[in-house]
């Protein structure tokens, strides 16, 4: 039996050249939009299955509220530029995923109450690539 042990320090997200600092509990989510692949089966049980190319993918960065980070994305969002976006797991296994052109969809929500509230960024990539 081995063991490995999950350390978040593995991991790094860089957007737009700029290494984010300051995450949440949540650190980062990546999904992809659609299926890679999809299935029809026909009347009579023939099976035919189709290649989605479609590039898109979703990566959710959840900051403190304190992180200095926050007005750069927030930035990000106010001009929609593009931007690479890398997120690097160096643990075991070794994951990367990576779009050259991103941006991020709309500022965060703000939140102001008697506990601190995290500070969510939705970064919609035009082709991700996840290994």
């Amino acid at each position: 039996m081995s063991t490995s042990t999950y350390d978040p320090k593995d991991v790094a997200v860089i957007v737009g050249g700029t290494y984010l600092t300051g995450f949440s509990e949540d650190m980062v989510e990546i999904e992809k939009s659609e299926n890679n692949f999809e299935t029809k089966v026909g009347a009579q049980g023939d099976v035919a299955r189709t290649k989605v190319n479609n590039p898109l993918g979703t990566i959710k960065v959840t900051l403190l509220p304190s992180s200095p980070h926050v007005a750069y994305l927030d930035n990000l969002a106010n001009t929609g530029r593009l931007v690479p976006v890398s997120v690097i797991y160096s643990g075991t296994p070794k994951e990367t995923t990576t779009a050259t052109e991103a941006y991020v969809n709309k500022p965060a929500t703000r939140t102001y109450g008697n506990e601190v509230a995290d500070r969510e960024y939705e970064i919609q990539c035009l082709d991700l690539d996840m290994k």
